[in-house]
């Protein structure tokens, strides 16, 4: 009863702010998780959280040797954990990096992103009929100027018949993603990081694992097809689906792009008024 008591008094000198903070520290450790699920990283938390436990129990226990080791492990343990899973920590800094303040321009014309989408996929529907494998990159929020540092400039405006030229076998360019920004292709022939999932079906060649290894580390949308069977697959967030003919690939790119934009929007909304509402109580 006493517990109650405390709590309910708690409840009621919550100020808003109070409120706010608990909700923003939440969302932080939702992403925090949502980020590391299903990876190695996901493992070793589960592993310090227990030990984290275990350290005031045995404590209480008086377990004065098992304590000591579990203090120690848990100091190395956080040593280890940056320096093992750095590209884990990496790929949060850039999901984090991608704020609602991030001016970067994207596709917001819907004439122009109709126009974009549609050569990109007649390129991509030729491609996949003549059995000519491509790697295409549609670039969204988070940059990818060190991935186009590694191909060859172009800043070309996007065109079907281009694309589809970029990757004619043996020519320069071809062995190697294209970037395109906005409406322009922006680079081709870049080189790629290779995904480190292990999970991933045996049967995929580097140009998919090319694929899912940049989206894991970007939001960007990537386009892959297939050499030996001509089959068109989608990368986006480390997730690789295939089996896209030219209809349903048209649809998936405009609701992502469109989403993505959406979603930067809304949140810039919230912020606004967020802050506007603080301000009024101050």
């Amino acid at each position: 009863m006493e517990f109650l008591q405390v709590l309910s008094n708690s409840i009621k000198n919550m100020s808003m702010f109070s409120v706010l903070d608990i909700l923003v520290v939440s969302y932080i450790f939702y992403k925090s998780y949502m980020l590391i699920r299903e990876t190695r990283a996901e493992q070793l938390l589960k592993g310090i959280i227990l030990i984290v436990v275990l350290i005031p129990i045995s404590s209480l226990l008086k377990l004065t040797m098992l304590s000591w080791i579990l203090q120690k492990t848990i100091t190395i343990g956080v040593l280890s954990f940056v320096i093992i899973f750095q590209p884990e920590i990496r790929r949060a800094l850039e999901h984090i990096g991608r704020s609602a303040f991030n001016e970067k321009q994207i596709l917001r014309d819907e004439e122009k992103m109709e126009d974009v989408v549609g050569n990109i996929v007649t390129a991509v529907d030729n491609l996949s009929k003549d059995k000519v494998g491509a790697l295409i990159i549609v670039e969204q929020f988070t940059g990818l100027g060190e991935v186009i540092s590694t191909g060859t400039k172009l800043d070309a405006e996007i065109s079907s018949a281009l694309l589809e030229n970029i990757f004619v076998v043996n020519t320069p360019l071809h062995d190697g993603a294209t970037i395109i920004r906005n409406d322009r292709i922006i680079s081709a022939g870049c080189f790629l990081p290779l995904t480190q999932n292990k999970h991933i079906n045996k049967k995929l060649g580097t140009r998919h694992r090319a694929a899912i290894g940049i989206s894991e580390n970007s939001d960007c949308i990537t386009i892959i097809v297939s050499e030996e069977t001509g089959i068109v697959s989608l990368a986006v967030n480390g997730q690789l689906t295939r089996g896209y003919d030219k209809q349903k690939l048209k649809d998936i790119l405009i609701k992502i792009i469109k989403k993505s934009y959406t979603r930067e929007v809304t949140f810039k909304g919230k912020v606004v008024e967020w802050v506007e509402k603080i301000k009024t109580k101050i």
